[in-house]
Order: structure tokens, then C-alpha cells, then sequence
């Protein structure tokens, strides 16, 4: 897929977060995926901890494209909704993006909330991803 990543130097390094500042893709097909959340396939939260929920909410996200012939190469914008009572755990989140993502990431905002639909659940990860047309 064609996109050019942008990260001037004139802003803060945010790669060292696992995201980038911007990115421009030029054509494709848009792909819009619901937020994702730490549970399997049987809908059971994965673990009490950040870093299995948002492995599990990024594995989710990575077979959805699957579906639709992408991978997590494809992903140009996340939006991160961490729980209040988690916002000091935001290091095993970084280490799964610069994980996932180790070359030119997506940009992504990460936005505290007071809670998700479920209590356990500490991340839910929503992404948007453009599909190169063929």
C-alpha cells in the first residue's frame, strides 16, 4: 500500500509511543472497524491485565482485516479509549503498538473515559484502515 508517514521535527517524537503524526494514502478502498475489546472469539475477556486486552483487542482488529483481504499494514488511524482507572498503565500499550507496529505507524489518539461496557474491560481499540485498490 502507497502512504507517506509524517513526522516532522518540529512536533514531539511520538514513535517512541508506538504512533505517528500523520499519514497521507492516496487511493483505496476505506475500511471502518468497530472499537475492539480484550474477549475471544466466545466473548470472554482475556485477562485482567492491560497488556492481554490490548494484544487481544489488536488480534482482533488483525483478523477483521483479514476478512477483507488486509492486514494491520493497512491500518492508517487508531483511536484508544482507556479507562480512567487504567491511565497509569499506558507503557504495555505503547510496547504492543511498537510491537505491531514497528515501521512507520498509524496515528493514533488516546482518549481516557470513565469506563467501557464492561467493567473488566480496561481498552477498547478502534481503527480505520485503507486497502490498496487492485
Amino acid at each position: 500500500m502507497q502512504r507517506n508517514v509524517i513526522n516532522p521535527a518540529s512536533v514531539f517524537n511520538s514513535l517512541q509511543y508506538g504512533f505517528s503524526q500523520a499519514i497521507e494514502v492516496p487511493v483505496g478502498r476505506r475500511i471502518l472497524l468497530s472499537g475492539q475489546v480484550g474477549v475471544d472469539a466466545q466473548e470472554r475477556t482475556v485477562g485482567p491485565g492491560m497488556a492481554e486486552q490490548v494484544a487481544t483487542s489488536l488480534d482482533n482488529i488483525e483478523k477483521i482485516l483479514a476478512e477483507v483481504g488486509g492486514d494491520l499494514s493497512h491500518v492508517v488511524m487508531l483511536r484508544l479509549y482507556i479507562v480512567e482507572s487504567a491511565r497509569d498503565q499506558q507503557e504495555p500499550i505503547a510496547e504492543a503498538l511498537r510491537e505491531r507496529f514497528p515501521h512507520n505507524p498509524p496515528p493514533s489518539s488516546w482518549i481516557i473515559v470513565s469506563g467501557l461496557s464492561l467493567p473488566q474491560w480496561l481498552i477498547e481499540v478502534e481503527a480505520e484502515a485503507v486497502i490498496t485498490l487492485k
